[in-house]
């Protein structure tokens, strides 16, 4: 596996090895401590401009699934794991965590202490970072992570929102018959402004009886 590493604009610098896509990822760094949804949390909008760490020290051993996705791709920076496995165990894995970082270029970093960062982010607050597999001088690393110009001020919902409207008739998913089908009459008819909306909660909307249309962000009222 290739050489990586994690450089933090307070000074510290995590090494480690490669487990997505090879090159070099910035961001604000934060942490989930789920120990499972890592699927979820990889395509879950609110998480755009955040490279994440996962405090679980075992992700990717079920693989993924799209039926799982909060969005139509991958939203985070960056991800940060302890041990990803290179041996998904799920009859419905349809990728690994490993593969999935690496076709939609997302640079991940694996073998450090998750945990250990994820005490120096709740102690120290909002953190910049740098991830990278190219560039392995932690000098430099550490001028890119503190040149890095975080979040405020950046309009991130430009960056989730949906290009065009469109309808949506997809209910919850269960194990049984996969995804529910909308109701033959809809109770309500609703407009959904996606301003990074999870795809669950559309689902939600569908599973109670509405008649979902989502619409971008920057949709005016006469429209």
């Amino acid at each position: 596996m290739a050489e990586a590493l994690l450089a933090l604009a307070d000074g510290t610098v995590y090494k480690g090895t490669s487990c997505g896509a090879e090159g070099e990822t910035a961001g604000e760094v934060v942490f989930n401590t789920s120990l499972t949804g890592y699927p979820e949390v990889l395509t879950d909008p609110s998480y755009k401009g955040q490279i994440v760490t996962m405090t679980y020290p075992l992700i990717g051993n079920y693989g993924l699934h799209e039926e799982d996705f909060e969005s139509r791709g991958p939203m985070v920076e960056g991800f940060i794991v302890k041990e990803a496995s290179p041996y998904p165990s799920s009859w419905r894995s349809k990728t690994g965590l490993s593969e999935f970082l690496r076709k939609h270029g997302i640079v991940g970093i694996q073998g450090i202490d998750t945990r250990a960062l994820t005490r120096r982010i709740r102690e120290r607050g909002v953190i910049e970072g740098v991830i990278s597999t190219i560039d392995l001088d932690p000098k430099s690393l550490l001028a890119k992570a503190r040149a890095c110009p975080g979040l405020i001020g950046r309009d991130l919902v430009k960056e989730v929102t949906c290009r065009t409207s469109y309808e949506w008739n997809q209910g919850t998913w269960n194990l049984e018959s996969g995804y529910r089908h909308p109701v033959p009459e809809p109770r309500f008819s609703v407009i959904a402004m996606d301003f990074g909306i999870k795809l669950n909660i559309l689902r939600k909307l569908v599973e109670h009886g509405c008649q979902v249309t989502v619409i971008p962000a920057t949709t005016s009222a006469a429209e």
